[in-house]
């Protein structure tokens, strides 16, 4: 931690987040220094690098916490604008979008534990519901993933045709379901099942398989598949 009334200049040349990328390079840097790069400027009686550390400590330090905070509510804090807020957000997300990138790469689809690392990229740090499937060939290959309907935070609307429609048009032949709860309830409500249960039969008539209905909390997972309830 360094002292309160330190500014970045004053730091040693190769503490300073900038000079210690170009010298050590960026994984040297810890989180707080790589925001601080992005927030640039502080205050009158706070660095950049204090403020970052101060929106850490506000995120119990974890990004993920923060990626979740609105462009609104990062600008109460004190030396953040509506500029700094989207930059900060923008960085955030496309480090969400390279992580998503990675685990979406063309490979089999062999349980729902392969499932969730595709589906927890886009249904984590969410406030609403959102319902999203999952498209797959014979191969058991992910030729797409489209977020179908997004909600409020209790519930989202899903249309049957519009999920049968997309699977027709990547020519998949099975498809993973899911959605976030953003309460953190892990385990399905009643409507839940029962949707699933409508997907399921007009997934029996259109001869596209749903193979698992996933419902996403941040850190874990629920599988109707696993759970016998497919």
């Amino acid at each position: 931690m360094y002292a309160p009334n330190l500014t970045i200049k004053s730091l040693a040349e190769d503490d300073r987040p900038r000079e210690k990328m170009m010298l050590k390079g960026r994984s040297a840097l810890s989180d707080s220094e790589l925001m601080a790069i992005l927030i640039a400027t502080g205050t009158k009686n706070e660095s950049a690098l204090m403020l970052a550390q101060r929106l850490l400590a506000a995120s119990n330090n974890r990004l993920d916490e923060l990626g979740k905070l609105s462009i609104q509510e990062l600008k109460k804090f004190k030396g953040i604008g509506e500029a700094k807020a989207i930059t900060l957000l923008a960085a955030l997300e496309l480090g969400r979008r390279r992580q998503s990138s990675t685990r979406e790469e063309n490979k089999p689809i062999k349980n729902s534990a392969d499932a969730y690392h595709i589906f927890k990229q886009h249904l984590t740090d969410l406030k609403v519901e959102e319902f999203w499937a999952l498209y797959l060939n014979r191969a058991n290959k992910n030729v797409a993933t489209k977020r179908i309907s997004t909600g409020g935070m209790t519930g989202t609307v899903v249309d049957t045709r519009i999920i049968f429609k997309d699977a027709l048009d990547h020519g998949a032949t099975s498809m993973i379901l899911a959605h976030n709860h953003p309460s953190g309830q892990l385990r399905p409500s009643q409507s839940d099942i029962d949707l699933t249960k409508k997907l399921v039969a007009a997934g029996k008539i259109m001869d596209v398989h749903v193979v698992d209905h996933v419902i996403v909390c941040n850190s874990d997972y629920f599988s109707f598949a696993d759970q016998g309830l497919l």
